[in-house]
């Protein structure tokens, strides 16, 4: 397996860059503990998805994106924003329609 390239961050470290798209970054104040404890029941529920997916069965691939779902939460990748300082959610949007365009 090869070594991948460094994940690209905005500087206020809020979202990652994937192919020109902000991502909410984890939460970087979460205990390392149970950050990796989420990040565990993450891959775990991703592999259930594949799993439910390659063998047909929509009710254990619902349960199981259910899963990614709340991991995800959890980690402040979904649901609210993690930070509290008012700042708007630019979670999934294209950066360069995004004030992060001026960062480049």
């Amino acid at each position: 397996m090869g070594r991948t390239a460094p994940v690209e961050r905005t500087a206020d470290g809020r979202y990652i860059i994937v192919d020109g798209r902000l991502w909410r970054a984890t939460n970087p104040h979460l205990p390392e503990n149970e950050r990796q404890r989420w990040v565990t029941a993450l891959m775990d529920a991703r592999r259930a998805v594949g799993a439910a997916t390659r063998a047909g069965d929509e009710a254990a691939e619902k349960a199981a994106r259910a899963k990614v779902h709340e991991a995800k939460v959890a980690l402040g990748e979904r649901g609210p924003a993690w930070w509290d300082d008012g700042a708007p959610d630019y979670n999934r949007k294209l950066v360069k329609n995004t004030p992060y365009a001026a960062q480049d």
